[in-house]
């Protein structure tokens, strides 16, 4: 079975035997016992057919000749070191490695005495996983597919090629594609006609931009370029939406240049009168978009007009995405009143990103930062001095606070009684809603942005990063104040800072052969050490000028016993572990909330070619920090839930985190990695 399946199925603790039972019958005992020693990996379903193959798989996912930090005996080698040893360690090790050119071996302190390691002995938690054949696995694939293939938010480069590999490997026959986003990635991978049927005229516009991206590395549509093959595949993409008479002519108007470029550039040959009609549109100088309708009526302040127009053409849910620049023309209560009666929808993704919205919305002179993706990167765009002071979109926290309760009314309409008797864990009142998780990271103990961990009081935190094939990857951390001041802790700053709050494993830079960083968090200290700090942002960043996706990299954290034994890198401890594989040489990994000694999940990559953290803005990631506060797993499935039972025998559908909950025979179980299904849900 090919890697990306059996990786996609290890997230969800689930192993897959490619052999005959009786191929490793005499081994069982030893490789049960293997799995439990290195990995603390118990097997609970399945034990039949483990084999001796999965002790290399489950370390290469958990972490497997991960090469040793630049200080050996980190962390408590280091914090013997004076800041001149420190700052002369780096400096001595630059000069070998950038000075002289020698990345052949990894390089380690000349300071660091000789130590003594003692064996691992921590308590860590167990991993449940079970074993299934690969018929089975076979599966439990088609059905997430189907989930992820039902989601109308973008999916993450790994869902994708989940799909993707799992369409074109088992013949996989598609029903339906909800995200147009997802079916042009797939017409431009596939150049399969048959996925024509799930889009209409104006997203031809979107499918030429993923191809001019994609294959061509361009990211101006208005400089188009295209071979032949792909000429002729657009061609034929729009003569099929012609022949199905999917032709949104208005909608196709808001990117009439794009279009009249397109035509020119394939050449398009009009056959038919309908094809002359659209092209002459297209090519004029009338524009017949809803939005200039709607403009229309807004410049004139015909308020009434100017919400219907965009009711009736795109939807309520286009009324609520241009709420407050509607809102803010409005004179009277009168024109608010008949803004929000057309705001209604059921598009649970379009409420779920407006509730976010309104309930974290901020007034005054507040820069606002504008968060959006682009090929399933994270962009960002903070307000300038000069934007807030031109800003013409603006209510007022009253008229926030309405909208964010009707909304939240829409909602539970919206979803009410979708789902039968649930039961759901209140631990799941911690994990957020996956609604943005295209820019996502995939890997073992992966969570949706905002969802957040306990960090128990006799722990720190090791956050990790490993590379290969490449000179340097950087790995730094950033506190951050309720007002938004932050502090840097990286290999810049950290000859002057390393203590027993903080602790930094050097800069490690080792070329092709690989290299590792690490930090170690004691919380209580942290805080005694610096009391203005409310959060803490973990960061990886490339700094050899090469993109993630051009070298390999991984990034997680352990959960390490305050005075640690063992190995720096120890798998038994591993909380997760995930492959940073993004078009960019900036990722966000994770925060900690040092109050509530919790880790928050962030893993984006950022849409950036920054090789030197702390030179980008980060306060806009605060946001991700109380997504569970607005909406989280708990309250989106108490809305859903026709009854609330408190016993897990008695649920149609249960909610839990954990694996001793036991439910009917015909209960659906979903747990924090099951994302598909709850993408699913919301689509």
């Amino acid at each position: 079975m090919k890697s990306v399946f059996k990786n996609y199925l290890f997230q969800k603790h689930i192993l897959v035997s490619e052999k005959k039972e009786t191929e490793t019958a005499r081994l069982r005992f030893e490789i049960l016992f293997s799995l439990a020693n290195l990995f603390n990996v118990r097997i609970t379903e399945g034990k039949k057919l483990v084999q001796k193959e999965m002790i290399k798989y489950v370390a290469r996912n958990l972490g497997e000749n991960v090469p040793a930090p630049f200080y050996e005996g980190f962390p408590d080698s280091v914090r013997q070191l004076g800041r001149d040893q420190l700052l002369f360690d780096q400096l001595l090790h630059y000069v070998v490695t950038y000075g002289l050119g020698d990345f052949s071996e990894p390089g380690h302190s000349v300071f660091e005495e000789q130590f003594e390691r003692a064996a691992f002995n921590e308590e860590t938690e167990i991993k449940e996983f079970s074993v299934i054949t690969e018929e089975e696995a076979v599966s439990v694939l088609g059905e997430a597919v189907n989930h992820l293939l039902a989601g109308s938010r973008p999916l993450s480069d790994e869902q994708y090629e989940l799909v993707k590999e799992f369409i074109i490997h088992y013949n996989f026959v598609i029903d339906d594609v909800a995200s147009k986003n997802t079916c042009i990635r797939l017409l431009a991978d596939t150049g399969n006609l048959k996925l024509v049927d799930f889009l209409v005229m104006s997203d031809v516009i979107k499918l030429v931009d993923e191809l001019n991206y994609r294959v061509y590395q361009n990211r101006n549509i208005h400089r188009l370029n295209l071979k032949n093959q792909d000429r002729k595949l657009i061609t034929g993409v729009i003569r099929k939406i012609f022949q199905s008479g999917r032709v949104d002519v208005r909608t196709c108007c808001e990117k009439k240049k794009a279009w009249c470029g397109l035509l020119h550039h394939i050449h398009y040959p009009a056959r038919t009168e309908a094809e002359k009609a659209f092209c002459d549109v297209m090519r004029g100088k009338r524009n017949l978009s809803v939005y200039a309708t709607f403009e229309k009526a807004m410049t004139e302040k015909n308020i009434d007009a100017a919400t219907e127009a965009l009711r009736s053409g795109k939807g309520s849910a286009a009324v609520l995405r241009n709420l407050n620049y509607i809102i803010s023309r409005c004179e009277t209560a009168e024109e608010i009143e008949s803004v929000v009666r057309r705001m209604e929808t059921d598009n649970v993704i379009v409420l779920l990103q407006l509730l976010i919205q309104y309930a974290q919305y901020k007034t005054g002179g507040t820069p606002r930062a504008f968060v959006f993706t682009k090929y399933n990167r994270l962009k960002v765009h903070i307000e300038t001095a000069a934007e807030v002071n031109k800003r013409r979109s603006v209510i007022s926290k009253e008229q926030a606070h309405m909208l964010e309760e009707r909304i939240l009314g829409n909602l539970k309409k919206v979803l009410k009684d979708r789902l039968g008797k649930v039961y759901i864990d209140p631990a799941m009142k911690k994990y957020a809603v996956p609604l943005q998780e295209n820019t996502s990271q995939g890997g073992y103990g992966v969570l949706p942005k905002g969802s957040r961990i306990p960090i128990p009081e006799t722990k720190k935190i090791r956050a990790f990063t490993y590379w290969e094939k490449v000179n340097d990857i950087d790995l730094s951390v950033f506190g951050m104040d309720d007002k938004g001041g932050i502090s840097e802790f990286s290999w810049r700053t950290m000859a002057s800072a390393q203590s027993g709050a903080i602790t930094y494993s050097g800069d490690q830079t080792s070329g092709y052969y690989g290299g590792s960083e690490y930090f170690d968090i004691h919380l209580q200290k942290f805080r005694e050490a610096y009391p203005g700090t409310h959060y803490l942002i973990f960061c990886n960043n490339v700094y050899s000028r090469i993109n993630f996706s051009k070298c390999f990299c991984k990034a997680g954290f352990m959960s390490r016993d305050l005075i640690d034994s063992g190995e720096v890198y120890e798998p038994k401890a591993v909380k997760s572990s995930f492959l940073i594989n993004t078009d960019s040489t900036f990722a966000y990994l994770f925060g900690i909330d040092l109050k509530t000694e919790e880790l928050i999940w962030l893993n984006m990559a950022r849409n950036s070619s920054a090789i030197v953290a702390g030179t980008t803005r980060m306060d806009f990631l605060t946001d991700y920090f109380h997504l569970t506060d607005i909406i989280n797993i708990y309250s989106l499935f108490e809305m859903m839930a026709s009854e609330l039972v408190e016993d897990p025998a008695d649920a149609d559908v249960i909610v839990t985190n954990r694996d001793d909950v036991k439910g009917g025979e015909n209960a659906q179980v979903i747990r924090e990695y099951d994302v598909e299904k709850v993408i699913a849900l919301l689509g």
